[in-house]
C-alpha cells in the first residue's frame, strides 16, 4: 500500500498532522511510533489501583486560543480544572507562581494591594541593563533572596545547571504576582479531558484513512513503504544520525507510588525547591481527574540526564548545535520538521495543537 504521508510519532504534532490530512484532504497516512502508545508525553492509563495516571508526569491543559479549545472538544468532553502549585520550604508550603500571599507568609509581612507588593519588588529587585540568562530574570522581577529560595536549587536539580547558564527562556516561562490569585495559569479555557488524554487521541485518530503501527523504529522499516511526504517529530539529531553531535535534553524518572489513604497531599503538585531533597515535585493525580477511590497515587519526579528527551536544554551552544541540523533541513523538500523534539524547543500541548493547525493550513 502507498501513503501520502509518513508520520513519525504519535505525539500532539503527529496526531493533529495525521487527522487534519485524514479528514480534510482525504489523505492516506501512516504513523509509525517507537513507543507502545499513542498520546506521546500527554499518555494516561489506569494504573494497577484503577487509578488514572499520566504516566510522564502531569500534563495540565490551559489554552487562550479558542480556535485550539474547539478543536480539540472534537474529541472530547471536558471537566473544569484550575491548576494550583505549591513549593515546599522549611517545613512550610507556599504558592507559586510567586504572588502577595507567598512574600507576606514568608517574611511576615501585611501587603494589601498590589502596589505594596510591586513597591516591595522594586526595592529588592537587581536592575540588569541586558538580560543574558534566567538568573538575570528572576533577580530583575524578585531579588536575590526569592531567587536563592525558590528558583536556584529547584532549577539546578531540574537542568543540572545553575539558572545563569540557562536561556532567560527557562525561568522567564514562570510569572511573578502581585495580587493573590494561586492559580498556575490564567488562561481563558483551564480543562481536562473528561475521560483523559489517551482517549482523546484514539478518538483523533480513529479515521479510516489513519493507520498506527507501534513499537517501531522508522528507520527500521522505512525502506518497505511507500509515500510521498514525510513529517517527523522525533529528535531532530537522531534524524540526522548525530552527524555534528547530540542535542542536550533533560529526562525525567518518574517513581509512582499508591497509598491506602483517600489522598497523600493537601494539593496536586508540590515543588520541593530545597536542594537536600532528591526529587523535584510530587503529583497527586486525583487533584487532576476528580476521581473518586479510597486509595491514591502520587508521582515523585527525579530529573536526569539520560532517558527519554523530555526538555530541551537551551544554551548558546546548544541552539548553535540545533541551528546546524536546521540548516539541514532545508535540504529536504519532502520531510516536514514538528513538534518539541524536531525543533528543539519548549512548547505546551496548546502551543503544539496551534502550529500543526496553522502549518496545516499553510500546507493546503
Amino acid at each position: 500500500m502507498k501513503y501520502d504521508y509518513l508520520i513519525v510519532g504519535a505525539g500532539y504534532a503527529g496526531s493533529v498532522f495525521a487527522e487534519r490530512l485524514a479528514t480534510q484532504l482525504n489523505k492516506k497516512v501512516l504513523i509509525v511510533e517507537k513507543r507502545n502508545h499513542i498520546a506521546g508525553n500527554a499518555y494516561d492509563e489506569l494504573d494497577e489501583y484503577g487509578i488514572l495516571v499520566h504516566r510522564y508526569g502531569p500534563h495540565i491543559f490551559h489554552t487562550n486560543s479558542k480556535e485550539v479549545f474547539d478543536y480539540l472538544s472534537h474529541f472530547t468532553e471536558w471537566q473544569f480544572y484550575e491548576h494550583k502549585v505549591l513549593a515546599a520550604l522549611n517545613g512550610e508550603l507556599y504558592p507559586i507562581p510567586i504572588n502577595r500571599i507567598t512574600v507576606n507568609k514568608l517574611y511576615g509581612k501585611n501587603f494589601q494591594t498590589e502596589e505594596e507588593v510591586k513597591n516591595y519588588f522594586q526595592s529588592v529587585r537587581e536592575e540588569k541593563t541586558i538580560i543574558l540568562n534566567s538568573e538575570d530574570i528572576i533577580v530583575s522581577q524578585v531579588g536575590r533572596d526569592l531567587f536563592e529560595k525558590f528558583f536556584r536549587h529547584y532549577t539546578k536539580k531540574q537542568w543540572n545547571l545553575e539558572p545563569k547558564e540557562l536561556s532567560p527562556s527557562v525561568c522567564g516561562r514562570i510569572p511573578v504576582r502581585f495580587n493573590d490569585d494561586c492559580r498556575y495559569f490564567t488562561d481563558t479555557y483551564q480543562f481536562m479531558p473528561k475521560d483523559g488524554y489517551t482517549k482523546m487521541f484514539e478518538k483523533m485518530l480513529s479515521h479510516k484513512n489513519i493507520e498506527v503501527v507501534l513499537n517501531t523504529d522508522y528507520k527500521k522499516v522505512i525502506n518497505d513503504i511507500k509515500f510521498d511526504k514525510m513529517i517527523y517529530t522525533g529528535p531532530i539529531d537522531y534524524f540526522f544520525d548525530y552527524m555534528f553531535g547530540k542535542l542536550p535534553y533533560r529526562s525525567i524518572r518518574f517513581e509512582f507510588r499508591n497509598f491506602n489513604q483517600e489522598y497523600f497531599q493537601s494539593n496536586s503538585v508540590i515543588n520541593y525547591v530545597e536542594p537536600d531533597v532528591d526529587f523535584t515535585r510530587v503529583s497527586e493525580y486525583k487533584y487532576f481527574t476528580n476521581q473518586k477511590a479510597d486509595s491514591t497515587t502520587v508521582s515523585f519526579e527525579y530529573s536526569q540526564k539520560n532517558g527519554e528527551p523530555y526538555y530541551p536544554v537551551l544554551t548558546e551552544q546548544s541552539k548553535s548545535l540545533f541551528k546546524e541540523y536546521e540548516n539541514e533541513t532545508k535540504k529536504l523538500r519532502a520531510v516536514s520538521f514538528a513538534g518539541r523534539l524536531a525543533t528543539f524547543k519548549y512548547y505546551n500541548m496548546d502551543q503544539i495543537v496551534a502550529y500543526v493547525l496553522k502549518n496545516f493550513n499553510n500546507l493546503i
